[in-house]
């Protein structure tokens, strides 16, 4: 999570899930991060609270992806 302090406002911004490692499957998912080609495109103009979802949705196809129940 990348913070910015502004005075006594702190700003809590998460970090893009990207490990560099893009490559898009079936679905056009990424087995790298998880993340779905739209949310990779999108995501500079996503609130913060999108994005925490969608880090919460990336955690959840990986563990689905292991299982051999994703994809």
């Amino acid at each position: 999570m990348q913070s910015l302090n502004m005075g006594n406002i702190n700003l809590s911004e998460p970090n893009n899930p990207c490990i560099r490692r893009c490559c898009l499957d079936d679905n056009d998912t990424c087995i790298g991060c998880f993340r779905t080609l739209e949310e990779i495109l999108g995501w500079r103009s996503l609130s913060t609270a999108q994005k925490e979802r969608i880090i919460t949705e990336c955690r959840v196809r990986k563990i689905q992806r292991k299982k051999g129940s994703y994809g």
